[in-house]
């Protein structure tokens, strides 16, 4: 798969998980901090996911 998917899945998983954040009146800063560690979760599965292997 492409990294480029992973990486709007996860965005729009993150913006997902922003709205129900918003709409439970969760503090602004608890919403930054779980943005930015589920985007570097995601950026870690999506690059762990898509490289290739090398060659023996």
């Amino acid at each position: 798969m492409n990294f480029g998917i992973y990486l709007v899945g996860y965005l729009i998983l993150i913006g997902g998980i922003i709205y129900a954040c918003n709409l439970a009146h969760v503090p602004q800063h608890w919403i930054i901090a779980i943005a930015l560690i589920l985007l570097g979760a995601g950026v870690f599965t999506g690059v762990q996911r898509t490289r290739t292997k090398d060659p023996s």
